[in-house]
């Protein structure tokens, strides 16, 4: 009974631990003074990027190195984003990681760029800081810990947040009108029915099944099945933006399956048939944190959107007979 006891004791400490190692929870006091505090959740302190100081010192200049990485703070109303209010995408100084959206960005009188809230919650890590005898949160990029600046609750936004960050943090790219035929590239299960109903929206002009975000070059039907080559299954469209828009895409792509399955669709399982939107732009990228926030507002869904946000990387086609695979048979997909 004794060692049957001993051993779910250090079952739930062993558990304990990973949960205490996976989150960080820090305390920092509400800004309206009434002595409230609040709970700070952060991620782990494992980041995506990983560079030595001597690393970041040679990527960048010295004004942002000590910014980023020495939490610096630019003296207020000269930073060169201040002003900035053009559509695009705040990405991060050190690592381009993406932190903010322009429609979250407003003045707040400050000196400093200020937002509403980050393009997604995991985009930043919140740290407790307590020099020069204020208490503060600090906000760092969550993908390779560089300084951004703080987080305050004076935001005029329906959550109260202001996010205060140097400009000297963050790169602007510029949403830039599309013209010409576009790419757009999705991933929702198997790619036969997928392609089908996506070639069949009014102004794409073609679309190939194939795979894409993994690792492995060239990879065989037969190997993305092991799931071991990091690649989905995936659609490439070509459209014509002046005929059908990228959200109207995004809208056909979630209504063909369920965005809150992960790593599978329906019976088929593994990472090459989850959900996933591959960027070509600021654009896109923009339009498709903007539709997943929509869907998780709507309530249409019981469980959040797990349909993963990436650049488009090397896209290989898949082999011939999986191309317009239902359309050679004469069928109109497999009913899933």
């Amino acid at each position: 009974m004794r060692h049957t006891f001993s051993l779910i004791v250090l079952f739930l400490v062993v558990t304990l631990m990973s949960f205490a190692a996976a989150w960080q929870v820090q305390i920092a006091w509400g800004a309206d003074g009434g002595g409230q505090k609040k709970e700070v959740r952060i991620m782990d302190t494992q980041k995506k990027v990983m560079k030595s100081e001597d690393e970041w010192k040679k990527e960048l200049t010295p004004e942002q190195y000590r910014i980023l990485r020495q939490a610096g703070t630019e003296r207020a109303f000269t930073g060169a984003l201040n002003d900035v209010y053009d559509p695009g995408l705040y990405r991060c100084g050190a690592c381009g990681a993406p932190l903010f959206r322009s429609d979250t960005k407003y003045d707040h009188g400050s000196g400093w760029p200020s937002f509403t809230e980050p393009i997604t919650a995991g985009a930043i890590e919140y740290r407790d800081d307590n020099t020069y005898g204020m208490e503060r949160v600090e906000v760092r990029c969550a993908a390779c810990g560089s300084h951004l600046g703080h987080v305050f609750d004076d935001g005029p936004g329906a959550n109260g947040k202001h996010f205060c960050i140097n400009s000297a943090s963050m790169k602007f790219e510029k949403a830039t009108q599309a013209t010409g035929p576009q790419k757009a590239t999705f991933a929702a299960g198997c790619f036969w029915g997928v392609e089908l109903k996506l070639s069949q929206v009014s102004g794409v002009l073609s679309t190939r099944v194939g795979y894409t975000g993994g690792h492995t070059k060239s990879p065989t039907y037969e190997e993305v099945c092991t799931d071991g080559t990091g690649h989905a299954e995936a659609v490439e469209v070509t459209y014509d933006p002046t005929k059908v828009s990228y959200e109207k895409l995004l809208d056909t792509f979630f209504s063909l399956h369920d965005p809150t399955q992960i790593d599978r669709q329906g019976p088929d399982v593994g990472a090459q048939y989850r959900s996933a939107v591959f960027y070509h732009s600021a654009a896109q990228e923009l339009a498709a944190t903007a539709m997943v926030k929509k869907l998780n507002g709507s309530g249409k869904f019981r469980r959040p959107i797990a349909t993963q946000i990436a650049p488009a990387t090397d896209f290989y086609p898949a082999e011939e007979y999986h191309q317009k695979y239902y359309q050679k048979r004469g069928k109109q997909g497999c009913g899933i």
